[in-house]
């Protein structure tokens, strides 16, 4: 990162407003792009943007290089003639604050089948599915696959496709070849949405900060494309996976499932899975977060039998070698190295030898004056956070906060914060810090609590849900950000001596 002074907002694209019941790339996403800019921002950080599974995670995608169908704009569908009103005729009333993941999905596959006929219909289909990248043919046969399958996790189907024995897999795509066009064209349309918002978000003054998590999902076709890369055992299960020890979030730990790298094999080839996942991400985003940074120090290997995850072991990760490979091929990373939780030396010498900011959470804070999540202690190279998509809000964290916390902090600030001063004066910290970076989860400058929560480590349902009013983007809202976003020189064309 450089040394420019800047802020901006965390919002996943999925919490956006709109009628279609999930927040989509269309205009919403522009009317929220219009409070950004307004409002002094030049950050606007989401989560993983790939194709969720299992429990709506965008932490666990069937791939790690694809788009979320979910997000494509219905109403460009519309506009571009792939769509007509009679289309949506059949438009259920989605609640408006909330995602039913449910009807959400079996809706919007309909509306983007109905898309993809109409494509076909016009000659219009070869000019969508012409759109290529490497990834794409596997991920498009993979998830033809699943639905042939009725979604069964890839090492349940006919051991031939397990195997990817190339008769079998040259006979699916001959089989499914509709369903592979199909998934082809849902790509070509996330794709060019994401990419007319960051040309447009840029051109305004503003960096998208994407997220990348460290490990895939089991049941992806980064595993299925890729076995000899993973710890699998003769029937293609993980014989490890992975998580974190019992820490801040979880007394037995998160027991997250991932299958853990063949980091041997991978230098191999010097890492080349790694650098065209990282090659794609410098793609859809300007910076790049990488979710559990420290596992490339070391990682915490959990058998794969447990129930938590209390029985692991941390083993050895490949550490400077993997970064020298990457930047040797794709040259400097503007990454951002999420290096929370249990953190030891090994971890911040990696770090600190690539120059990577660290994350730094103002919830964490409260204790006592050698914290080091207080703002005094940071060095300028870092980003700052109220709270972070796993944290609580900071008015729902105040309300269960301790006497001792409290106290703190109230002698940290000068001041006795309350439940409606809190989330602000927290803010006023973040902006007021010498981290180059501050960003706030919008939840936060909405003063909401916990009700607004985006996920709470360690369940397995009601996370991923929150959407926010457009209402509450009012102006004077966006005044008073801008304000402070002046006050401590991190507005654009604000920068110290300018």
């Amino acid at each position: 990162m450089d040394n420019t002074r800047a802020s901006g907002i965390l919002l996943h694209p999925t919490s956006l407003p709109g009628r279609y019941g999930i927040g989509e790339l269309g205009a919403e996403a522009r009317a929220f792009l219009d409070f950004l800019v307004g409002a002094g921002q030049t950050r606007w950080q989401v989560l993983p943007l790939g194709p969720t599974g299992y429990g709506d995670s965008p932490y666990q995608s069937f791939s790690a290089f694809a788009g979320n169908p979910l997000l494509i704009s219905t109403d460009r569908l519309l506009r571009d003639g792939l769509l007509t009103d009679a289309d949506l005729d059949d438009l259920p009333a989605f609640p408006a604050d909330t995602i039913d993941y449910g009807p959400v999905i079996a809706h919007k596959q309909t509306i983007l089948r109905r898309a993809y006929d109409h494509a076909k219909e016009r000659g219009r289909e070869g000019s969508e599915s012409a759109w290529d990248t490497p990834w794409l043919d596997d991920y498009a046969l993979f998830m033809a696959l699943k639905d042939r399958h009725e979604g069964a996790v890839w090492s349940a189907w006919e051991p031939a496709l397990v195997a990817r024995e190339p008769t079998a897999l040259a006979r699916a795509r001959v089989e499914l070849a509709d369903e592979i066009g199909f998934y082809r064209f849902c790509q070509a349309r996330f794709f060019a949405d994401w990419g007319a918002l960051k040309r447009e978000a840029n051109a305004r003054g503003v960096a998208i900060v994407g997220d990348l998590p460290i490990f895939v999902a089991y049941d992806s076709v980064d595993v299925w494309a890729n076995q000899g890369l993973f710890f699998l055992d003769g029937a293609a299960r993980p014989t490890g996976v992975a998580g974190v020890p019992p820490d801040y979030f979880s007394e037995t730990g998160q027991l997250w499932g991932n299958p853990l790298y063949r980091w041997d094999v991978m230098a191999r080839d010097d890492y080349d899975w790694w650098v065209a996942r990282l090659r794609t991400s410098l793609a859809l985003f300007d910076l790049v977060r990488i979710d559990h940074f420290r596992g490339f120090a070391a990682y915490w290997e959990i058998p794969a039998d447990e129930q938590t995850a209390i029985n692991g072991r941390w083993v050895t990760g490949p550490g400077a070698t993997f970064f020298d490979a990457v930047r040797a091929q794709l040259g400097d990373l503007p990454i951002i190295a999420e290096d929370l939780g249990l953190i030891t030396d090994d971890v911040l010498a990696l770090r600190d030898r690539f120059g990577l900011p660290g994350m730094k959470v103002l919830q964490f804070a409260p204790s006592d004056p050698g914290n080091p999540y207080l703002p005094h202690h940071y060095e300028p190279n870092c980003v700052v956070y109220t709270g972070t998509h796993d944290n609580d809000t900071t008015r729902g964290w105040w309300a269960t906060a301790s006497a001792d916390e409290r106290d703190f902090l109230a002698r940290y600030l000068g001041q006795r914060p309350t439940g409606e001063t809190i989330a602000w004066q927290l803010i006023r910290l973040a902006l007021g810090s010498v981290a180059q970076t501050a960003i706030m989860p919008l939840q936060d400058l909405l003063e909401l609590g916990s009700e607004a929560r985006m996920n709470t480590p360690g369940t397995g349902g009601g996370n991923w849900a929150w959407r926010y009013d457009p209402a509450l983007l009012t102006t004077v809202l966006q005044g008073r950000l801008k304000a402070l976003t002046e006050l401590y020189s991190r507005g654009p064309n604000l920068q110290p001596g300018g």
